[in-house]
């Protein structure tokens, strides 16, 4: 990410000591320049699986950053498709990099993910790479909003990593960089949420039974698989009852 377009040492350390909405107001406009932004392979394999459950009316994008997700999701949708984000900033540069003309409709709302302001409004929500920032208390809410959001028999999706080995420097890496982010949201306010390791498949699934979701796992066979010849990457596919 340290390129002439993405942010530098500085920025990013700016970012870090703000709280998560004023950081990603801040870090907004050089975002897509960063790893932080889904590579588009997943994208397109996310998609992919969808476009043999649809086609769908209303999609919504859930924590929507800077729209790349948005763009995968427009070939999906019939009517419309709503990016919600609570960073005004990323919200900003989303509406820039989206077209909003022609069809679907491209519509953007300013809300928390904790209190949506929907009822019954999509028949498809998806949301990618964002799940670092919930704690594991606040997942029955954040489950509970998506379902109301959602028409009978709505679709929520979203893309679920195989976990690293810890034998692979990924694995320690994963580990650092949530230890630090403790170690700093305990010494320093106010706190920025983010980690990597708090969104293991099994409490999620769970989760969303609980939730009133039935789940079902698809292997994104597009993301290859493991020397063990399990899927690197699953899609969960949570449709309400």
């Amino acid at each position: 990410m340290f390129t002439a377009e993405g942010p530098t040492i500085r920025e990013l350390t700016v970012q870090a000591l703000s709280s998560v909405q004023r950081g990603y107001d801040l870090l907004a406009p050089k975002f897509n320049h960063t790893s932080f932004r889904t590579p588009d392979r997943i994208l397109d394999a996310v998609a992919g699986s969808l476009r043999r459950l649809g086609p769908f009316e209303a999609g919504l994008d859930l924590c929507c950053g800077t729209g790349a997700g948005l763009r995968a999701l427009q070939p999906l949708c019939r009517k419309r498709v709503t990016g919600v984000d609570f960073s005004a900033g990323m919200l900003a540069a989303a509406r820039d990099a989206v077209p909003s003309a022609g069809s679907p409709a491209v519509e953007w709302v300013r809300a928390d993910a904790r209190a949506l302001p929907f009822t019954s409004a999509f028949d498809l929500a998806v949301s990618f790479g964002a799940f670092g920032h919930f704690l594991p208390a606040e997942r029955p809410r954040l489950f509970a909003e998506v379902h109301r959001s959602l028409r009978p028999g709505g679709v929520f999706a979203f893309p679920v990593g195989a976990p690293p080995s810890f034998r692979s420097p990924l694995y320690w890496t994963l580990l650092g960089f949530d230890t630090a982010m403790r170690v700093r949201n305990a010494l320093w306010r106010p706190p920025f949420v983010m980690y990597y390791r708090t969104w293991p498949l099994g409490p999620v699934r769970e989760d969303l039974l609980r939730a009133g979701f039935r789940v079902e796992l698809l292997p994104l066979e597009e993301l290859g698989r493991r020397a063990d010849n399990s899927p690197k990457c699953r899609l969960v596919v949570a449709r309400k009852a």
